[in-house]
């Protein structure tokens, strides 16, 4: 039988705590032009971009935090391995290729060494995600078959 450790609750207590935290910075994100200026030397032309990319990306983290917790609920409850977990992970996926995509945008913008991090870590993600699914997919395809055997 499936036991609940303190490892999971801690962690949904993590996403929780991200998923707000998330839900401020992105609400903070339009009032942040003195310190964009002051912080990073970033100038009048360039501010309207650099808290485009913020936001879009800032959003798409709460969108992607906001799943985690879908298949994070589905897992306290016993059964993770079920088709809407599998869809999860596609929509996390797809938004790690967002972000992705938001940075290599922004690299042609304003190159940086963290640019070029950022992407990378979030293809890497992309990758993770569809292999999950995939695992996912086998696993619930193996749990069915069982079950009918049973």
């Amino acid at each position: 039988m499936y036991q609940k450790s303190i490892v999971h609750y801690m962690t949904k207590i993590s996403i929780d705590i991200l998923f707000i935290t998330a839900i401020i910075c992105c609400m903070l994100v339009p009032f942040s032009s003195n310190w964009l200026y002051l912080y990073f030397g970033i100038g009048d032309s360039q501010a309207l971009f650099v808290k485009i990319i913020l936001l879009t990306s800032g959003l798409t983290c709460v969108y992607i935090l906001w799943q985690l917790k879908v298949i994070f609920k589905t897992l306290l409850k016993g059964n993770p391995f079920i088709h809407a977990n599998v869809s999860c992970l596609r929509k996390i996926a797809l938004a790690c290729l967002g972000i992705a995509l938001i940075y290599l945008v922004k690299m042609f913008v304003m190159p940086t060494i963290s640019t070029i991090v950022i992407i990378v870590i979030f293809v890497v993600a992309c990758l993770l995600c569809l292999t999950l699914k995939d695992l996912f997919k086998q696993s619930i395809y193996y749990k069915d078959e069982n079950d009918l055997t049973v």
